[in-house]
């Protein structure tokens, strides 16, 4: 789905507050229609704002008003930042001049297509870190690139700890930020591994005997990683 401010639908974006709103509508959506199990699955904004909407869901915390009826059955979260305001990467600083100034959002609009909301937060909501914890025990898998350019390694690594044993993270080598940065296969191996995230099998067993027979890594059996822990997909596994 477009989230607000974004593509086909209206509204200005307001970088992962309001925008958990939206994910309760599409999760409810695809109930209404008929699907038995929702992934919510997000990009960067996206994905933050699917880590909150889980955990703010769970909660029964009203958002502006509004309480979040819908949870999701898994929530995958990829290349999401833990925390706001983010100032000490150079794209995130160009983020930044986009939302807090009257030329930065009329260039987001026109060279992007994203529509900014001109008001800043009234206040600042809980970050996904303050939330993830709520998530437990629906599903959750943290994806990240070592070499993202917006959110280092500090963030899944913080998303991760927050959210407790059952989380998965994957620290993926060579992948970028977001749907731009993906290395090939990436995207496969994530739908691959969401009838496993969603039974809950911490052992990983079928996702990494795809895995071998795609990548070359070592099949499921001694030394797979345990839930919670770093799985280093692309080269090697790695448990921390």
């Amino acid at each position: 789905m477009d989230l607000r401010g974004h593509g086909r639908s209206t509204g200005s974006c307001t970088f992962g507050d309001r925008e958990v709103l939206d994910v309760d509508a599409a999760v409810g959506e695809a109930r209404r229609v008929g699907y038995r199990k929702v992934v919510t699955l997000g990009w960067s904004m996206g994905g933050a704002a699917v880590v909150r909407h889980a955990g703010l869901a769970s909660s029964g915390v009203a958002v502006h008003g509004h309480r979040l009826r819908h949870r999701p059955d898994a929530v995958v979260s990829v290349s999401a930042a833990s925390r706001w305001f983010v100032r000490d990467t150079a794209p995130m600083r160009r983020v930044h001049w986009f939302a807090e100034t009257a030329s930065g959002r009329v260039a987001a609009r026109l060279a992007l297509g994203v529509r900014i909301a001109a008001q800043a937060w009234p206040a600042v909501p809980p970050s996904p870190v303050e939330v993830i914890g709520r998530i437990a025990p629906t599903p959750l898998l943290i994806v990240h690139g070592d070499r993202d350019t917006y959110f280092t390694e500090e963030h899944p690594r913080a998303l991760a700890a927050a959210a407790g044993p059952s989380a998965q993270l994957w620290l993926v080598p060579g992948f970028g930020h977001a749907e731009a940065g993906v290395v090939p296969g990436l995207v496969d191996r994530i739908g691959a591994h969401l009838p496993d995230l969603l039974a809950g099998r911490p052992e990983w067993a079928d996702c990494a005997r795809r895995w071998a027979g795609e990548t070359g890594l070592p099949p499921a059996g001694r030394g797979r990683p345990a839930p919670g822990r770093v799985f280093q997909v692309g080269h090697d596994e790695r448990e921390e």
